[in-house]
């Protein structure tokens, strides 16, 4: 795992779409979500989705695109997005590299279980350096969050 800090440049990576790859590179010289969430059309996730896609044209205004990411397959990913008419890219890290590299795999506990899962985390790059990031993240206004972040930029 890279030391993934503010003002670091941002880890490299191509993830498949429904639409094809998309890599860090596309989004050169522009601002980038990049949010990671454990598992496609689970109550939390969902709701991340349709948060960012609610205030998808207020990022667009903002310059910013939006990536989530998680170990869902591209057609699962089609499916759930399908399903709620989300407007986000949806990428699919099946092998959890990506994931890995923002330090986003982490030891989580469950009813006194431990096993490793997705951190819920956003990273807010910018020209290819990471600007801000959230961990842990609490799904209630954190796209509103991450939009005021990105409207600050």
């Amino acid at each position: 795992m890279t030391d993934v800090t503010e003002g670091a440049p941002a880890p490299d990576f191509e993830l498949e779409t429904a639409d094809g790859p998309v890599r860090l590179a596309d989004f050169a010289g522009k601002t980038l979500v990049l949010y990671f969430y454990p598992k496609d059309d689970t109550t939390g996730c969902t709701r991340e989705a349709q948060d960012f896609t609610a205030l998808a044209t207020e990022f667009a205004k903002a310059g910013a695109a939006i990536v989530g990411v998680s170990k869902d397959s591209v057609k699962s990913h089609a499916k759930f997005a399908a399903k709620y008419g989300l407007g986000v890219i949806l990428g699919s890290d099946p092998e959890g590299a990506v994931i890995e590299r923002y330090g986003s795999w982490v030891e989580k506990t469950l009813y006194g279980r431990n096993y490793m899962g997705i951190d819920r985390s956003t990273f807010l790059i910018r020209d290819g350096r990471i600007a801000r990031i959230w961990r842990k993240v609490r799904v209630p206004n954190h796209a509103q969050q991450v939009l005021e972040a990105v409207q600050a930029l």
